[in-house]
């Protein structure tokens, strides 16, 4: 059967054509190869995945760490300070992603060149990136404050209040990852035959008729994809904000990932650390969940 009498005979038929080399038991050299290639994998996954995860669960497996959390008010202010992280990072970053994709997508030359420096952020390293940010807002002589200066305005002391805090690292955060998403989503738009966009043209649609009826539904389950995604790495940030606000003032703009940080080293409680991170579990499972179902969809969706 081609490949062309697959794909009309349905995804059945395929499935069942791709299986069927594995109904015979492997033998001989088969065999050797087959675990040649499948104990290595399967050591490190133990070694590097399995092993930490449960240590992890089984250092903060006391169910009495979670109430001494609760109790700190500290920690009340942290949960507060990472979904203000997570929710305004997250989104803002996704949907500005999404329309400066747009915006590189034109032809002109100049755009072209600004591309590659709008994508610098991203091709820094971390640590000098988020460094640099600090150093732009600390104090009256940081660069911000300077160049306030100059207009005669005063600049804030921006890592004295928590909402400037917690509001430079949400900031520092999409200025360090907008161009990845920026990027991917103009992989997606680029991907959409230029037919459908000719068509939305004679049917007179503009730019934001054709945007919302044309880029959207072909992109929807991409950016649903991306959006959960990075809702996850943003849970699990740490870099941003321990290089940016480093919780100042008082620990006030920490959020799951530094506080964590914070109890396991600084104040030599490792299970209360690793309790305090895993309190993020009851959002984490249902996001991967969604996560995997979006991966799953079989709607004919970039």
């Amino acid at each position: 059967m081609s490949s062309v009498e697959q794909a009309l005979a349905g995804p059945s038929v395929s499935r069942r054509l791709r299986r069927a080399p594995w109904h015979g038991r492997l033998h001989g050299s088969e065999r050797a190869w087959a675990l040649a290639f499948l104990v290595p994998y399967a050591a490190v996954f133990l070694a590097f995945v399995v092993y930490p995860v449960a240590y992890g669960l089984w250092m903060a497996r006391d169910p009495s760490l979670y109430g001494e959390l609760i109790a700190n008010p500290l920690y009340a202010r942290t949960v507060v300070n990472t979904a203000l992280y997570v929710g305004l990072g997250v989104n803002v970053m996704m949907f500005l992603a999404l329309l400066l994709s747009g915006f590189f997508m034109r032809r002109r030359w100049w755009i072209k060149a600004l591309l590659p420096v709008f994508i610098l952020p991203w091709a820094l390293p971390a640590i000098p990136a988020f460094v640099s940010f600090h150093w732009m807002l600390i104090g009256e002589e940081g660069l911000i404050n300077s160049l306030l200066a100059l207009l005669g305005v005063q600049g804030p002391l921006w890592f004295h209040d928590r909402q400037l805090a917690v509001a430079s690292n949400v900031v520092a955060y999409m200025w360090k990852w907008m161009p990845f998403w920026t990027l991917t989503f103009l992989a997606g738009r680029t991907a959409i035959p230029q037919e459908i966009y000719e068509a939305a043209d004679v049917d007179g649609a503009g730019g934001f008729r054709r945007f919302a009826h044309v880029v959207l539904p072909l992109l929807g389950n991409l950016y649903l994809v991306c959006t959960l995604l990075c809702t996850l790495w943003t849970i699990g940030d740490f870099t941003t904000v321990a290089l940016v606000s480093e919780g100042a003032p008082a620990y006030s703009s920490d959020v799951l990932a530094t506080l964590g940080f914070h109890y396991s080293f600084e104040a030599a409680q490792p299970s209360l650390g690793v309790a305090a991170v895993l309190s993020a579990l009851p959002v984490l499972i249902p996001i991967t969940i969604l996560l995997m179902r979006a991966l799953e969809t079989r709607e004919v969706q970039l």
